[in-house]
Formats: structure tokens, sequence, C-alpha cells
């Protein structure tokens, strides 16, 4: 009989969410790897991708609160950048290989500033060839290295704005505010073909990502110099990125919802409160047992259960 090696149970630790300030050069997945060293656990999540070029909010679920990221408010995010007009790549950023090159006159502002305008608002977006979207399983940047000929679907995307901030030909700067999905080097290569001159993203840098914004962020330095019980001051509470209330809980109702069931909390029920509503439930002791919904019987029914340390 061959016996199956139970996985070590990792030693409890603060949970929350993380704002790191992503340098140049690291990806997403860097980012990841250096928090789980930070805290000492291999439960971390990022919340969107960051390409290594781009600079900025990157948000990191560590421990319980991977359980919640189904959970957030849609991630609207904004971002400020740099655009080249003149020049195109493979990769519609500064780290691709030139693939077409103009020398004649660049467009006026005003031409610009309308060209941008055809972007606003719903619009069908195909991703760069080199990105993580899937195309028949597999992301397109591995069938990209392949040289494999693919032509990715174009998708549907909500820009809500793109302002001009300053144009110094060939460049011109930006700020995008937009949806999930959206990539801004995208937008850099279409203007380009709009205009008729070719164009690249040259930097970017992500200055909110849903209810995270950069006044939140660490940078990796820092984050490596702290002691364990520093980082903890670091994180944002699950209730606070949710935008939601933390209501304490007696302990014989923390046994109930950790065992799955509903509860009836007369506080919650009795107020203006409306079916739907969410709570962050904690114990008295200030530990989180778990999410929980209002539902029309009136009672709070358990969404996510966090385990007791």
């Amino acid at each position: 009989m061959v016996r199956r090696k139970s996985r070590r149970q990792e030693p409890p630790g603060p949970c929350g969410f993380l704002v790191v300030d992503k340098p140049v050069g690291w990806t997403s997945h860097d980012v990841v790897e250096a928090a789980r060293r930070w805290f000492g656990t291999r439960r971390v999540g990022h919340l969107g991708t960051l390409d290594p070029l781009a600079t900025g909010v990157l948000p990191l679920a560590i421990r319980e609160a991977t359980k919640l990221i189904p959970y957030l408010p849609e991630a609207v995010k904004k971002y400020s950048g740099t655009i080249k007009l003149g020049v195109s790549t493979d990769t519609f950023d500064a780290e691709g290989r030139e693939v077409g090159r103009y020398d004649g006159p660049f467009p006026d502002e005003t031409t610009v500033k309308d060209a941008l305008l055809q972007f606003v608002g719903e619009i069908m977006q195909t991703p760069p060839l080199y990105s993580a979207v899937k195309y028949g399983g597999e992301p397109l940047y591995k069938l990209a290295r392949r040289g494999e000929s693919v032509k990715p679907p174009s998708r549907k995307v909500n820009i809500q704005q793109i302002v001009l901030k300053a144009y110094d030909p060939p460049d011109l700067e930006i700020s995008v505010t937009c949806g999930p999905g959206t990539y801004v080097r995208a937008i850099a290569n279409d203007l380009g073909q709009v205009l008729n001159c070719g164009a690249h993203l040259a930097d970017l840098r992500r200055e909110e990502s849903g209810p995270f914004r950069i006044e939140m962020a660490c940078v990796p330095d820092l984050l490596d110099s702290k002691e364990p019980p520093q980082l903890a001051e670091c994180l944002i509470s699950p209730h606070e990125a949710l935008q939601i209330s933390l209501i304490e809980l007696p302990d014989e109702k923390v046994r109930l919802i950790r065992n799955g069931n509903r509860i009836y909390e007369p506080t919650i029920t009795l107020g203006t409160r409306r079916p739907g509503q969410r709570f962050m439930a904690g114990d008295l002791k200030g530990q989180l047992v778990g999410l929980l919904e209002l539902r029309p019987d009136k009672n709070l029914h358990p969404l996510r259960v966090f385990p007791a340390d």
C-alpha cells in the first residue's frame, strides 16, 4: 500500500492584500515569488499582470485573502505612459523587435487628439501576439516564441478616458482609464496605424487597479528589509479591500460559520440592510472568520470561511 505524503502545514500568519510598486524589468511572477519569501507562504496570488517594462501598482493577495479575489470590486485601472511615434515593434512596446519605421513629418497635436478619441468607449481590441492571452489553451507569447503564425481574436474592452498630457513629437504622454483586459501597448500600436506613422509604447506606469492605489504601494527593497511583524503592517485588510463592513461575532456563532452554517444576527438584519449585502466577519480576538452575505431569509450565509489558527 502506497502511503500518500501529507502536505506540510504552513505556520499561521497575517492575511490581506499587499500593493507592490513593481520595478521595471520584474515580471509579475517575480513579485509573487518575492512575496512568498517575505511572508513565508506559498499562498500568494497577483491581481492582474504587469509587463516587465511597466511599473506601478501590482496588488497581491496573501494567504486566506487569495479566496477573496473573485469578490473584489471590478478593477478599473489607471495608467500613465509614453507612446513613441515613428517606430513599430512586434511586441507593441520598447522591448520588441523593430518591424517598421516612418521618416516623414509627424502629425500635429489636433490630429493626435482626434485619433485618440477613436479608442474611447467600448471598442474591439486585438491583444498583442506577445501576451498572456490564451489561444487554443496556450499563451500567445509561447506560440510567438515558437514562430507560429496566429491571429488573436479581437475582444471587447472598455476604455473610459484617454488624455493627451503632452506632445513633443515623436513622443506623446497619455493617461488612460480603462476596464479589465485592456492592453495599453495595443492602443499605442493601433494609434500608429491610424496616424499612418507607426508607434509603440515606450513606458507605462499603473497608478490604480480597483481599490488599490499607488499611494498604498511599497517597493521590494523596503519589503526585503522588514521583519515578519512589520510586514503585517503593510497589508490592507480584506474588508477594506472589498469595501465592506467588518462585524464581530461571539464564539458560538463563529463555530456555526466555520462549520458552514448560516446565522441570524439581529444587529445586521434589523437595520437598513438589503439582501445581497456582504460583510467580513471576525471573532472577538480580531481573527477573521469569513465572508458572509445577507440573504432574503434574513440570515447571514458564509461565502468563504477562514480556518482558525
